[in-house]
């Protein structure tokens, strides 16, 4: 029984991966095709990595790939229903939007209205949330916090996919880390468990031509990989596989504490929620002289130590996950304090810090 199971999950992650692997040349023909091709700009403060451009419909391609996955491997249900035509509003808009850009209010519009379906035709609602032994009951506000949720996962994920491989590469920990999870729990074969497995493979063929040098990229159909993401936590909690909506939260951790730090800087500075900057995370890594392919690198080892600690939360010891968490918390708050990811002023230390790398890079070459 045991192997078949292993079995089972890993057909279902190769089979997606290698459809997925092999159409995303396809995906970045058509890219050049319609049109929707990421040129760098000087405009947005420079804050494009990439110096030539770069086909934009990846996130196309794992969707397509995750429709095949659920042709071969899914369970119709009114839930997945209103998973696929929410899926579908979210693509659509992304391709309209790498094609010609649109409006964050446009946008926004679609987050919103595939939400909508989630929660009204799928009955997929957050009632309550617990941490740290509190619990918050949502009462008549479930809908509206539900629909809120999901809008979050979506921005989150885009707002992250800001490197070659960034996106593809934290999702796909967030795949691993809940697949883990279920297994250990017994849920092989529930809605939650179907659909991170069939989009860790469409997620791991995108990546295998999106890390750096990337070949193509997710552009803002990123937006689906974000919505799926709100339907596994949103299930997985319902379905205690997640144990509280707390645990997914933080195998996200470093995107959304980067994604409030955003929000809040650019509150301070009067600018749109929506609008693009070049201070996140990633930015100040690369601020510090390391390369795309290191600072990615790094991000992916903080992601998978929140991971590690979601799977010790749920599995192991609540209590000593706790600490852990409040720790790798409190880690990057210090490292907030001595960057520019709220204000623009850099603190002496970093700039000390930043000069030494300079000189110790010279003195190599």
């Amino acid at each position: 029984m045991f192997g078949t199971t292993i079995d089972h999950i890993l057909e279902i992650v190769i089979v997606t991966f290698i459809f997925s692997a092999c159409l995303m040349p396809v995906m970045k023909r058509i890219a050049h095709h319609i049109g929707a091709i990421d040129i760098p700009r000087t405009t947005e403060q420079n804050r494009h990595i990439h110096k030539k451009p770069i086909p934009k419909l990846g996130g196309l391609g794992i969707f397509l790939s995750f429709l095949f996955g659920y042709m071969l491997f899914g369970q119709h249900s009114i839930q997945m229903n209103a998973v696929l035509i929410g899926s579908f509003i979210i693509v659509l808009t992304g391709i309209m939007d790498d094609v010609n850009d649109l409006r964050a209010s446009r946008k926004l519009i679609g987050q919103l209205v595939a939400a909508c379906i989630i929660v009204f035709y799928g009955g997929i609602v957050l009632t309550e949330i617990s941490a740290f032994g509190f619990v918050i009951n949502f009462g008549i506000f479930s809908k509206l916090i539900t629909i809120f949720f999901i809008v979050g996962c979506i921005n989150i994920i885009n707002f992250t996919d800001g490197l070659d491989g960034l996106s593809g590469g934290v999702t796909s920990i967030f795949y691993i880390t809940t697949a883990i999870i279920c297994f250990y729990q017994g849920r092989i074969g529930t809605l939650e468990m179907n659909l991170t497995l069939i989009m860790l493979g469409a997620t791991l063929g995108f990546l295998l031509h999106n890390f750096y040098p990337a070949k193509i990229f997710a552009g803002d159909c990123s937006q689906f990989m974000g919505f799926i993401i709100s339907v596994i936590c949103l299930l997985g909690f319902k379905g205690t596989a997640l144990t509280s909506l707390f645990v997914p939260l933080m195998i996200l951790g470093l995107p959304i504490i980067d994604t409030l730090f955003a929000i809040i800087r650019r509150i301070l500075k009067r600018q749109p929620i929506f609008s693009a900057d070049k201070q996140h995370f990633h930015h100040q890594l690369l601020g510090m002289n390391f390369s795309q392919r290191t600072t990615v690198l790094i991000i992916y080892g903080i992601n998978i130590l929140f991971a590690l600690t979601s799977i010790f939360y749920v599995l192991k010891d609540p209590q000593a996950a706790k600490i852990i968490y409040i720790f790798l918390t409190l880690l990057f708050i210090w490292f907030v304090c001595y960057t520019n990811i709220i204000t623009e002023k850099k603190p002496p230390k970093l700039k000390d810090i930043t000069k030494k790398i300079k000189k110790r890079t010279k003195k190599r070459k």
